[in-house]
Protein backbone atom coordinates (compact mmCIF):
# COMPACT_ATOMS: atom_id res chain seq x y z
CA UNK A 1 0.00 0.00 0.00
CA UNK A 2 1.06 3.76 -0.57
CA UNK A 3 -1.32 5.95 1.43
CA UNK A 4 -3.52 4.89 4.86
CA UNK A 5 -6.09 6.72 6.41
CA UNK A 6 -6.53 6.76 9.86
CA UNK A 7 -9.73 8.55 11.64
CA UNK A 8 -9.38 10.01 15.33
CA UNK A 9 -10.97 12.18 17.44
CA UNK A 10 -9.50 16.05 17.55
CA UNK A 11 -8.61 15.59 21.23
CA UNK A 12 -5.04 16.26 22.19
CA UNK A 13 -4.44 12.49 23.70
CA UNK A 14 -6.68 11.10 20.99
CA UNK A 15 -4.44 12.64 18.22
CA UNK A 16 -1.19 11.76 20.08
CA UNK A 17 -2.99 8.13 19.60
CA UNK A 18 -3.64 8.50 15.93
CA UNK A 19 0.25 9.54 14.95
CA UNK A 20 1.71 7.30 17.70
CA UNK A 21 -0.14 4.67 14.99
CA UNK A 22 0.92 6.58 11.65
CA UNK A 23 4.38 6.77 13.29
CA UNK A 24 4.33 3.15 13.84
CA UNK A 25 3.18 1.89 10.72
CA UNK A 26 5.59 4.84 8.60
CA UNK A 27 9.26 3.16 10.30
CA UNK A 28 7.86 -0.14 9.39
CA UNK A 29 7.32 0.76 5.80
CA UNK A 30 9.09 3.46 4.42
CA UNK A 31 7.49 5.70 1.80
CA UNK A 32 4.30 5.04 3.17
CA UNK A 33 2.21 7.85 3.33
CA UNK A 34 -0.12 8.20 5.98
CA UNK A 35 -3.16 11.18 6.62
CA UNK A 36 -5.43 11.71 9.79
CA UNK A 37 -9.05 12.03 9.17
CA UNK A 38 -9.82 14.08 12.00
CA UNK A 39 -13.45 14.09 13.57
CA UNK A 40 -15.60 15.28 16.46
CA UNK A 41 -17.32 13.00 18.07
CA UNK A 42 -20.85 13.17 20.48
CA UNK A 43 -18.87 12.53 23.35
CA UNK A 44 -16.64 15.45 22.42
CA UNK A 45 -19.95 17.86 21.79
CA UNK A 46 -22.22 16.95 25.14
CA UNK A 47 -19.98 18.07 27.63
CA UNK A 48 -22.18 19.77 30.03
CA UNK A 49 -23.89 15.96 31.64
CA UNK A 50 -22.10 13.61 32.72
CA UNK A 51 -21.62 10.05 30.04
CA UNK A 52 -24.11 7.96 31.94
CA UNK A 53 -26.44 10.68 31.00
CA UNK A 54 -26.06 11.21 27.57
CA UNK A 55 -25.08 7.73 25.90
CA UNK A 56 -21.82 6.09 27.37
CA UNK A 57 -18.83 5.81 25.99
CA UNK A 58 -19.86 5.15 22.96
CA UNK A 59 -19.98 8.26 21.85
CA UNK A 60 -17.16 8.44 20.99
CA UNK A 61 -16.22 6.03 18.56
CA UNK A 62 -19.57 5.38 16.52
CA UNK A 63 -18.59 8.18 13.96
CA UNK A 64 -14.97 6.55 14.02
CA UNK A 65 -16.33 3.59 13.20
CA UNK A 66 -18.73 5.05 10.27
CA UNK A 67 -16.14 6.55 9.19
CA UNK A 68 -14.22 3.30 8.17
CA UNK A 69 -17.70 1.51 7.00
CA UNK A 70 -18.04 4.57 4.52
CA UNK A 71 -14.94 4.40 2.98
CA UNK A 72 -13.84 8.15 4.11
CA UNK A 73 -10.72 5.93 6.31
CA UNK A 74 -8.62 3.37 6.34
CA UNK A 75 -7.57 2.79 10.20
CA UNK A 76 -9.28 3.80 13.11
CA UNK A 77 -7.71 4.38 16.34
CA UNK A 78 -9.46 4.59 19.93
CA UNK A 79 -8.65 4.34 23.43
CA UNK A 80 -9.98 0.57 23.95
CA UNK A 81 -11.58 1.04 27.09
CA UNK A 82 -14.43 3.44 25.12
CA UNK A 83 -14.69 0.66 22.40
CA UNK A 84 -18.49 -1.44 22.64
CA UNK A 85 -18.27 -5.00 23.29
CA UNK A 86 -19.78 -5.82 19.39
CA UNK A 87 -18.12 -4.50 16.71
CA UNK A 88 -20.69 -3.28 14.08
CA UNK A 89 -20.44 -5.99 11.30
CA UNK A 90 -17.86 -5.77 9.10
CA UNK A 91 -14.90 -4.52 12.01
CA UNK A 92 -12.67 -6.08 13.52
CA UNK A 93 -10.12 -4.97 16.27
CA UNK A 94 -6.79 -5.59 13.51
CA UNK A 95 -3.95 -4.66 16.27
CA UNK A 96 -3.67 -3.70 19.80
CA UNK A 97 0.12 -2.52 20.74
CA UNK A 98 1.92 -3.07 24.14
CA UNK A 99 -0.21 -2.03 27.16
CA UNK A 100 0.82 1.62 28.51
CA UNK A 101 0.00 1.92 32.35
CA UNK A 102 -3.18 0.85 33.01
CA UNK A 103 -3.71 2.32 36.56
CA UNK A 104 -5.30 5.28 37.86
CA UNK A 105 -3.79 8.59 38.74
CA UNK A 106 -3.85 11.19 41.46
CA UNK A 107 -3.72 14.59 40.38
CA UNK A 108 -3.56 17.04 43.28
CA UNK A 109 -2.41 20.73 42.76
CA UNK A 110 -1.43 20.93 46.49
CA UNK A 111 0.94 17.71 45.77
CA UNK A 112 -1.25 15.43 48.22
CA UNK A 113 -1.79 11.35 47.46
CA UNK A 114 -6.00 10.45 48.72
CA UNK A 115 -4.52 9.42 52.19
CA UNK A 116 -3.31 13.03 52.94
CA UNK A 117 -7.05 14.13 51.92
CA UNK A 118 -8.83 15.67 54.50
CA UNK A 119 -12.64 14.52 55.71
CA UNK A 120 -14.44 16.31 52.88
CA UNK A 121 -12.31 16.89 50.27
CA UNK A 122 -13.67 17.37 46.60
CA UNK A 123 -12.44 15.26 43.97
CA UNK A 124 -12.85 15.18 40.46
CA UNK A 125 -13.80 12.36 37.91
CA UNK A 126 -15.74 11.62 34.66
CA UNK A 127 -15.50 8.00 35.63
CA UNK A 128 -18.37 6.13 37.82
CA UNK A 129 -16.36 3.18 38.09
CA UNK A 130 -13.80 5.56 39.65
CA UNK A 131 -16.38 7.61 41.77
CA UNK A 132 -17.47 3.83 43.61
CA UNK A 133 -14.33 2.85 44.46
CA UNK A 134 -13.59 6.38 46.01
CA UNK A 135 -16.99 6.27 47.65
CA UNK A 136 -16.80 2.76 48.82
CA UNK A 137 -12.80 3.47 50.41
CA UNK A 138 -13.80 7.40 51.87
CA UNK A 139 -17.51 7.47 52.40
CA UNK A 140 -16.78 11.03 52.99
CA UNK A 141 -15.41 12.56 50.30
CA UNK A 142 -17.43 14.52 47.83
CA UNK A 143 -17.19 13.73 44.04
CA UNK A 144 -17.41 16.51 41.58
CA UNK A 145 -18.12 15.25 38.32
CA UNK A 146 -15.49 16.64 36.02
CA UNK A 147 -15.79 16.08 32.12
CA UNK A 148 -13.36 17.69 29.01
CA UNK A 149 -10.26 16.67 27.35
CA UNK A 150 -7.10 15.66 30.52
CA UNK A 151 -5.63 19.11 29.93
CA UNK A 152 -9.14 20.51 30.86
CA UNK A 153 -9.53 18.57 33.61
CA UNK A 154 -6.62 19.58 35.00
CA UNK A 155 -6.92 22.91 34.59
CA UNK A 156 -10.88 22.58 36.06
CA UNK A 157 -9.60 21.10 39.15
CA UNK A 158 -7.41 23.89 39.76
CA UNK A 159 -10.55 26.11 38.81
CA UNK A 160 -12.63 24.69 40.65
CA UNK A 161 -10.61 24.56 43.88
CA UNK A 162 -10.50 20.93 43.99
CA UNK A 163 -8.44 18.80 46.68
CA UNK A 164 -7.79 16.27 43.37
CA UNK A 165 -8.78 14.45 40.16
CA UNK A 166 -8.38 10.92 39.17
CA UNK A 167 -7.22 10.49 36.16
CA UNK A 168 -5.79 7.38 33.59
CA UNK A 169 -2.07 7.62 34.00
CA UNK A 170 -1.56 6.06 30.22
CA UNK A 171 -3.19 9.48 28.96
CA UNK A 172 -1.17 11.80 31.35
CA UNK A 173 1.79 9.80 30.21
CA UNK A 174 1.84 10.02 26.70
CA UNK A 175 0.72 13.51 26.75
CA UNK A 176 4.24 14.05 28.61
CA UNK A 177 1.98 15.58 31.98
CA UNK A 178 2.90 13.09 34.53
CA UNK A 179 4.37 15.64 36.27
CA UNK A 180 1.07 16.30 37.32
CA UNK A 181 0.21 13.06 39.17
CA UNK A 182 1.03 12.97 43.09
CA UNK A 183 -0.25 9.03 43.53
CA UNK A 184 -0.16 6.41 40.85
CA UNK A 185 -2.84 4.59 43.20
CA UNK A 186 -2.32 0.75 42.79
CA UNK A 187 -4.66 -1.52 40.50
CA UNK A 188 -5.21 -3.79 44.11
CA UNK A 189 -6.74 0.26 45.20
CA UNK A 190 -8.37 1.65 42.08
CA UNK A 191 -8.96 -1.61 39.58
CA UNK A 192 -8.59 0.06 36.16
CA UNK A 193 -11.59 -0.05 33.39
CA UNK A 194 -11.48 -2.88 30.80
CA UNK A 195 -9.01 -2.07 28.19
CA UNK A 196 -7.84 0.78 30.05
CA UNK A 197 -4.03 1.80 28.76
CA UNK A 198 -4.60 0.03 25.73
CA UNK A 199 -5.01 1.59 21.87
CA UNK A 200 -7.28 -0.53 19.75
CA UNK A 201 -6.66 -0.28 16.05
CA UNK A 202 -9.87 -0.77 14.02
CA UNK A 203 -10.30 -1.59 10.07
CA UNK A 204 -12.44 -3.13 8.05
CA UNK A 205 -12.49 -7.16 8.43
CA UNK A 206 -12.77 -7.67 4.30
CA UNK A 207 -9.70 -5.40 3.72
CA UNK A 208 -7.02 -7.47 3.17
CA UNK A 209 -4.15 -5.15 2.59
CA UNK A 210 -4.66 -2.67 5.51
CA UNK A 211 -5.22 -6.07 8.29
CA UNK A 212 -1.50 -7.26 6.58
CA UNK A 213 -0.07 -3.54 7.33
CA UNK A 214 -1.54 -3.45 10.96
CA UNK A 215 -0.35 -7.28 11.74
CA UNK A 216 3.22 -6.11 12.85
CA UNK A 217 1.78 -3.52 15.48
CA UNK A 218 0.21 -6.54 17.52
CA UNK A 219 1.36 -7.43 20.97
CA UNK A 220 0.22 -10.67 22.18
CA UNK A 221 0.79 -10.42 25.42
CA UNK A 222 -1.49 -7.23 25.60
CA UNK A 223 -3.86 -9.30 22.77
CA UNK A 224 -4.37 -12.09 25.56
CA UNK A 225 -4.98 -10.05 27.99
CA UNK A 226 -8.19 -7.73 26.78
CA UNK A 227 -9.19 -10.74 25.58
CA UNK A 228 -10.45 -11.78 29.12
CA UNK A 229 -11.31 -8.41 29.77
CA UNK A 230 -14.07 -8.24 27.29
CA UNK A 231 -15.39 -11.35 27.42
CA UNK A 232 -16.08 -10.04 31.28
CA UNK A 233 -17.60 -6.93 30.20
CA UNK A 234 -19.80 -8.39 27.24
CA UNK A 235 -21.37 -11.10 29.91
CA UNK A 236 -22.21 -8.43 32.13
CA UNK A 237 -23.56 -6.16 29.92
CA UNK A 238 -22.51 -3.33 31.86
CA UNK A 239 -21.46 0.08 30.49
CA UNK A 240 -21.30 3.75 31.77
CA UNK A 241 -24.48 3.25 33.50
CA UNK A 242 -22.75 0.92 36.14
CA UNK A 243 -19.64 0.93 37.49
CA UNK A 244 -17.54 -2.01 36.46
CA UNK A 245 -13.92 -2.47 36.23
CA UNK A 246 -11.82 -5.55 34.80
CA UNK A 247 -7.94 -5.94 34.33
CA UNK A 248 -6.19 -8.50 33.49
CA UNK A 249 -2.54 -9.57 32.88
CA UNK A 250 -0.78 -12.58 31.06
CA UNK A 251 2.13 -14.35 32.94
CA UNK A 252 3.86 -17.84 32.10
CA UNK A 253 0.87 -19.15 29.75
CA UNK A 254 -1.22 -17.73 32.22
CA UNK A 255 -4.35 -15.20 32.97
CA UNK A 256 -5.19 -13.78 36.30
CA UNK A 257 -8.14 -11.73 35.66
CA UNK A 258 -9.87 -9.00 38.47
CA UNK A 259 -13.37 -7.84 38.44
CA UNK A 260 -16.12 -5.58 39.99
CA UNK A 261 -19.00 -4.40 39.59
CA UNK A 262 -20.48 -2.02 42.19
CA UNK A 263 -23.47 0.84 43.26
CA UNK A 264 -22.15 4.19 42.09
CA UNK A 265 -22.47 5.13 45.51
CA UNK A 266 -20.09 2.88 46.62
CA UNK A 267 -22.64 1.09 49.06
CA UNK A 268 -22.01 -2.34 47.59
CA UNK A 269 -18.74 -3.28 45.80
CA UNK A 270 -18.78 -7.06 44.16
CA UNK A 271 -15.32 -8.25 43.50
CA UNK A 272 -13.94 -11.43 42.02
CA UNK A 273 -11.24 -13.10 40.35
CA UNK A 274 -9.68 -15.98 38.26
CA UNK A 275 -6.82 -17.37 36.86
CA UNK A 276 -6.11 -19.83 34.14
CA UNK A 277 -4.18 -21.02 30.51
CA UNK A 278 -4.22 -18.35 27.95
CA UNK A 279 -6.05 -20.45 25.56
CA UNK A 280 -9.12 -20.07 27.84
CA UNK A 281 -9.08 -16.01 28.21
CA UNK A 282 -13.03 -15.53 26.95
CA UNK A 283 -13.88 -18.59 29.37
CA UNK A 284 -11.88 -16.97 32.14
CA UNK A 285 -13.77 -13.65 31.37
CA UNK A 286 -17.33 -15.12 31.09
CA UNK A 287 -16.36 -17.58 34.18
CA UNK A 288 -15.30 -14.26 36.87
CA UNK A 289 -18.88 -12.84 35.01
CA UNK A 290 -21.16 -15.80 36.35
CA UNK A 291 -19.37 -15.70 39.28
CA UNK A 292 -19.98 -11.86 40.33
CA UNK A 293 -24.01 -12.03 38.94
CA UNK A 294 -24.48 -15.01 41.71
CA UNK A 295 -22.89 -12.80 43.98
CA UNK A 296 -24.86 -9.62 43.87
CA UNK A 297 -23.68 -7.99 40.41
CA UNK A 298 -26.72 -8.98 38.82
CA UNK A 299 -28.82 -7.25 41.32
CA UNK A 300 -26.87 -3.68 40.67
CA UNK A 301 -27.27 -4.49 36.97
CA UNK A 302 -30.78 -4.68 36.90
CA UNK A 303 -31.07 -1.70 38.88
CA UNK A 304 -28.78 0.46 37.28
CA UNK A 305 -27.31 -1.23 33.97
CA UNK A 306 -28.57 -2.26 30.76
CA UNK A 307 -29.99 0.81 29.36
CA UNK A 308 -27.72 1.73 26.66
CA UNK A 309 -28.41 -1.34 24.07
CA UNK A 310 -25.21 -2.69 23.26
CA UNK A 311 -22.37 -3.03 25.91
CA UNK A 312 -19.69 -0.55 26.31
CA UNK A 313 -15.81 -0.72 27.44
Amino acid sequence: MKAVRIATRQSPLALWQARHVASLLTQRNPGLEVTLVEMTTEGDRFLSAPLSAVGGKGLFVKEIEQALLDGRADVAVHSLKDMTSVFPDGLILAAVPAREDPRDAFCSPEGHTLAMLPPGAKVGTSSLRRSCILRARRPDLEIVSLRGNVQTRLQKTRDLGLAGAMLAAAGLKRLGLDHHITQVVPVADSLPAVGQGVLAIQCREADADVRALLAPLEDILTRNAVRAERAFLAKLEGGCTVPLAGHATVEDGQVYLRGLVGRPDGSLVVRGEVKGPVPEAERLGEALADELLSRGAGDILRDFGRREGAPRA
